[in-house]
């Protein structure tokens, strides 16, 4: 048995947080696969296309929205990577326009790490679910050697009012309501940068949701920046509207520490597999550092949304999103990162 007072959670796993996620290319084609099921008119949001949460009407004034997430530790606290792990698994129920219900537990622990230890993570997790309206209500835990937790988080939303990756419109204005570079902070920055992002990182976007929810127009396009970048998510939202996004990378907001641990160098296992699946869907002139920022793997990341202009300025100044570019038209799906 590990002595609590020891413990470091990173020391058990070789990928934390986001970051361990499968590459886009190889995942794609795997949901395609499964999205070939007879289709189902209650469902609304499900494989074709995928997006950050599954929707289904139960009836004509509600909806369900599901989503599971889970990951390895990607800091050495328990209760801060079961915060963060919760944070994150909600964040997609956000993302469509829901509110978080019910969440279960998904757990894999060694049977050496120390009850105290998993007690915490539990506990943390149970908090933030709390926090955001909702009841951790069960779950599942199994052996593993390498310690695992997430949520399956259920929300409900009204079946007119859900939100998708899909409906920029040239003209929209990109707003964003956390900074980037959790990635690249959490593997080369300072303790004290480190701690800046982890207390981010615990924050739900249930405040960001509730901001966005509140414009007379709604926003038109929303999607959770995590695993597979800014500019990731960024093209899965200019794919389905069938529109280019210009961001303006020097206009994203940073974690304190990202940017220099940038120009160091700091890169985590995520940048290259991002890269792989946006080659040819992406164009930069952004300088190195600012372009790998894009690139970064987010941990329980920010809202993305295409909103009117005017929204746009309610939401920065206002509500603490930044503004970081536009849609245009374009000459079809793309990423032009600047």
């Amino acid at each position: 048995m590990v002595a609590t007072e020891t413990l470091k959670l990173t020391e058990w796993t070789s990928c934390g947080g986001c970051a361990a996620k499968w590459g886009a290319s190889p995942l794609r084609q795997l949901v395609t696969q499964l999205a070939t099921a007879l289709p189902d008119a209650s469902l609304l949001v499900g494989l074709a296309p995928f997006d950050d949460a599954a929707v289904y009407r139960v009836s004509d004034d509600v909806a369900l929205v599901s989503t599971t997430d889970f990951f390895p530790p990607l800091v050495d606290e328990p209760d801060d990577f079961g915060a963060i792990a919760a944070a994150n698994a909600c964040s997609d129920v956000y993302a469509m326009g829901g509110r978080v219900v019910l969440a279960l537990n998904v757990a894999a622990f060694p049977e050496r790490l120390p009850g105290e230890a998993v007690a915490a993570i539990f506990a943390a997790a149970a908090g933030v679910v709390a926090e955001a309206g909702g009841i951790v209500a069960g779950g599942h835990t199994i052996r593993s050697e390498e310690p695992i937790f997430g949520l399956a988080v259920q929300g409900l939303v009204h079946p007119d009012k859900v939100w998708t990756k899909g409906g920029a419109r040239p003209g929209d204005v990109l707003v964003l309501s956390k900074p980037i570079g959790t990635g690249i902070v959490l593997a080369g920055a300072s303790e004290d940068d480190k701690r800046v992002a982890i207390a981010r990182m615990r924050v739900l976007n249930k405040g960001a949701a509730e901001a966005l929810a509140g414009l007379a127009g709604g926003p038109h396009a929303v999607t959770d920046v995590t695993g597979f970048g800014l500019a990731g998510h960024g093209w899965e939202m200019a794919e389905r509207s069938g529109v280019q996004l210009n961001i303006d990378t020097r206009a994203v907001d940073l974690y304190p520490g990202a940017l220099a641990a940038a120009e160091a160098g700091t890169r985590t296992g995520g940048d290259a597999r991002n890269r792989t699946y946006l080659e040819g869907h992406v164009t930069s002139s952004a300088d190195a550092a600012h372009e790998a920022l894009a690139y970064d793997p987010q941990t329980s990341g920010g809202l993305l949304a295409a909103v009117d202009p005017a929204d746009a300025a309610h939401l920065v100044a206002e509500c603490g999103f930044a503004q970081l570019g536009e849609v245009v038209a374009g000459g079809g799906p793309a990423v032009v990162l600047s």
